[in-house]
């Protein structure tokens, strides 16, 4: 994640490229299609190797939740499509530039009677920039259990990112908003622009894609990993009084794991409870619960970043 004036931070993840006549949700749909079966060189020679660009961004860094959801993606086309993602743990290696092709590389760790296992790594010039085991199973029956969704307006009386950002000519209110391939509409006052008085570390925010989104389930699951890594460690910054236009201010993910319990349709309404569990040592961490609309628990994950400020 990545933030217009600062090192990084989540304003990069709006995708996009700002004045495009292509839709930013069909830019995104573009990005995450990679390129199969790239030939096998010495670097790569024990994996399968996918190729993959990226979305610009004001910053000039991959926006790490788009390197993420390729990644897992990469692997998917290494396991058979009755196969799912169940979940992921990535570690984000090193800052990628948007101007230089990305290469997925994937390796079969294990394939079970209904569990598979990959691990991926995604280079530029030959350095990683992402390391990730992902886990798919086949659907299987099983016990029911699942977190109940808190109490949240309906999004359709909330104002939109675009909303709060309207009247406001710089390219970082454009990626959040006109240029964004998802509806974000925060529950709490958002970020954008100022702290938040109350100080609270838990926020709560509706999300779905501009558009309807006729994929895979891979892909809806894939492009949830791309959408959340803009939301998830924005309590941290809530509960301590800043905002992204926090003079200075330098976030950048660190790890990311992530589980999907059920099916997800990112052209839904998702609901997004999230909550900061702790920050120091110039770190913070999240936990985030997805629920669709319907109250349905589809997914939960966790995120750290690095979180600095100049004093």
């Amino acid at each position: 994640m990545s933030v217009p004036g600062s090192d990084s931070g989540p304003l990069e993840a709006a995708g996009g490229v700002a004045g495009s006549k292509v839709a930013p949700l069909e830019q995104m749909w573009k990005v995450l299609t990679l390129a199969p079966s790239l030939a096998r060189d010495g670097r790569h020679a024990d994996s399968d190797v996918f190729g993959g660009t990226s979305l610009h961004q004001p910053t000039g860094r991959v926006y790490g939740g788009q390197v993420l959801a390729q990644s897992l993606l990469a692997a998917g086309a290494t396991v058979g499509s009755e196969r799912l993602p169940h979940s992921l743990h990535g570690y984000f290696m090193r800052a990628g530039s948007i101007e230089t092709p990305l290469r997925f590389g994937v390796e079969v760790l294990r394939d079970g009677k209904s569990f598979s296992a990959r691990r991926t790594h995604a280079y530029q010039d030959g350095e990683p920039i992402l390391s990730m085991i992902t886990s798919f199973q086949l659907d299987q029956p099983g016990i029911e259990l699942a977190a109940t969704m808190p109490d949240a307006p309906d999004p359709e009386s909330l104002p939109s990112a675009t909303d709060h950002l309207a009247g406001i000519d710089h390219p970082a209110a454009a990626f959040w908003g006109t240029d964004s391939p998802f509806d974000i509409r925060h529950v709490e006052q958002p970020l954008f622009l100022r702290p938040d008085p109350q100080r609270t570390p838990r926020q709560r925010v509706w999300l779905r894609a501009k558009g309807p989104a006729d994929v895979s389930q891979l892909m809806h699951r894939a492009a949830l990993a791309y959408a959340c890594d803009q939301l998830v460690l924005e309590p941290v910054l809530r509960g301590a009084g800043l905002c992204w236009l926090t003079p200075g201010l330098n976030v950048a993910s660190i790890d990311h794991a992530m589980w999907w319990h059920r099916d997800v349709r990112i052209d839904e309404w998702l609901l997004f409870d999230i909550s900061a569990v702790s920050a120091g040592g110039s770190r913070g961490l999240s936990t985030a619960r997805v629920f669709a609309a319907d109250g349905t628990h589809v997914a939960t994950l966790s995120q750290e970043g690095m979180i600095r400020v100049p004093r």
